[in-house]
């Protein structure tokens, strides 16, 4: 419940700040307990009834969900760029990518989630893929409407119910997202969003009602999730942190290299779990290339995220800022070199300008830990084997790519070297609703999207018939 005024003692109230001036945006009312537990029901209630529709059902209202968000992508990325500080160009991209997921899984789901026929001894056996019920939802603030929609529409589409416990500072996307999903026209309650903080979490997994669990964060937020409900056997599908690694190959295309290296970094202000970080480039062009990925990092604006043209958006919060802003002085102490950057620029909002290291090595927090923002690291590897090294010498598994011209050399490192759920030659790692999307060691475990995510939160059960 949104509120304007003070609240009673016994109820914290979370506010959200826009990164840009420091200035609070909004103030949100802590779901109670008894709160918590109306939404639960009603999403249960709802799930009742919504498994037995048929996917032409389904299908119909996840098409209006795609056309409000089309509809409406301009006004959904001024609230990602106030609560976040998303450009508003990719805040537009971000909802449109959102509509294009609503109707691939309209268009696949009955299709993914079809009965397989297994010939046995049965006079009939096959595989049924039936909802689980009600899936909780604990997802981040970088992708504020995207996370929610590549969960909710195939789980959704499924038949089952969805609860979402969103980021703190995006509440506002939260409950415009459960705006979409009921002006398109599904059932009461079947989508429910919970304002409640991170504290909250344990006793939401352990309800009766909740049959599974999603999370979209950290490292540290995944392990204690898995903890949590591995302690009642409730499934979890988990996307988490990642420092993923572009190698560089002496046959590269540089110009190609470069600008795909520099948008990956930048795009959501450096703000993914997929935005490159590492970037390991061969001994013989190391040089030219960080000459020319310096250059291409200061040629990017930072401002508003409302101004035209603006590359750069605040991060999401001053005290994210000032932990990335220690990463870098730590990384510097150790011995690494700036290039560009890493000053807090003076001012309101929390900045932090494109920033390049080299002479990054094992041991600094540019090697080891994941920087989530503009932070670009870059590593000397002697050879094509020293390379791939380098990237899999790392505790996140998320995404990498690879450059090169020729082709089937990166293919065979992207195939079979780089250690990571999401491998590409000579471009961005991203997701893709056509493509499973997940991660490898302490990136998590699961798969989202495509017809791997579909199937993670339905009971698989076998049919025999004599």
């Amino acid at each position: 419940m949104r509120s304007s005024t003070a609240t009673k003692a016994s109820r914290s109230v979370i506010r959200t700040v826009n990164p840009s001036n420091g200035k609070v945006v909004a103030r949100y009312r802590e779901a109670s307990s008894r709160e918590v537990e109306a939404v639960i029901q009603k999403a249960e209630r709802a799930w009742l009834e919504w498994r037995e529709t048929e996917f032409s059902e389904r299908a119909k209202f996840m098409r209006r969900a795609a056309e409000i968000l089309r509809a409406n992508a301009g006004a959904y990325a001024e609230l990602m760029a106030t609560e976040m500080g998303k450009p508003l160009p990719q805040g537009k991209a971000e909802a449109e990518k959102c509509a294009w997921a609503c109707e691939y899984y309209a268009e696949n789901a009955e299709r993914f989630l079809a009965d397989e026929a297994v010939a046995t001894d049965a006079s009939k056996s096959y595989v049924a893929y039936r909802p689980l019920g009600t899936v909780l939802a604990i997802m981040p603030w970088n992708f504020p409407f995207w996370q929610v929609f590549r969960f909710a529409a195939p789980a959704l589409m499924a038949g089952n119910a969805a609860v979402l416990k969103h980021a703190s500072n995006v509440f506002g996307c939260a409950l415009e997202i459960e705006k979409i999903f009921r002006e398109a026209g599904f059932p009461e309650g079947l989508f429910g969003t919970l304002l409640v903080g991170s504290g909250r979490v344990k006793e939401i997994i352990r309800h009766p009602a909740i049959k599974a669990v999603t999370l979209t964060g950290s490292t540290p937020a995944g392990k204690a999730v898995a903890a949590q409900a591995g302690a009642v056997v409730k499934k979890t599908v988990l996307e988490l942190g990642g420092s993923d690694p572009y190698v560089v190959l002496e046959d590269a295309d540089l110009g190609l290299a470069v600008e795909t290296c520099v948008n990956s970094r930048l795009i959501n202000g450096g703000q993914s779990c997929i935005a490159a970080k590492r970037f390991i480039v061969v001994k013989p062009i190391i040089g030219e290339f960080t000459e020319r990925y310096v250059e291409t990092m200061r040629a990017k604006k930072m401002g508003d995220p409302f101004e035209p043209g603006v590359d750069l958006g605040p991060q999401a919060r001053e005290d994210l800022r000032d932990q990335l802003h220690r990463q870098v002085k730590r990384s510097l102490a150790k011995g690494a070199m700036l290039l560009l950057g890493g000053e807090i620029p003076k001012g309101p909002g929390a900045f932090y300008p494109p920033t390049v290291l080299a002479g990054v090595r094992k041991g600094m927090p540019a090697y080891d830990e994941e920087l989530f923002g503009p932070v670009a690291a870059i590593i000397e590897a002697k050879d094509e084997e020293d390379a791939i090294r380098i990237a899999n010498d790392s505790s996140f598994g998320l995404g990498a790519a690879v450059f090169t011209k020729d082709v089937e050399r990166g293919e065979r490192i992207a195939r079979d070297r780089l250690e990571a759920g999401s491998c590409f030659v000579n471009a961005l790692v991203r997701s893709d609703p056509r493509l499973p999307f997940g991660g490898i060691k302490e990136s998590g475990y699961g798969r989202e999207l495509a017809i791997f995510g579909i199937r993670e939160f339905v009971n698989v059960k076998t049919v025999w018939v004599k």
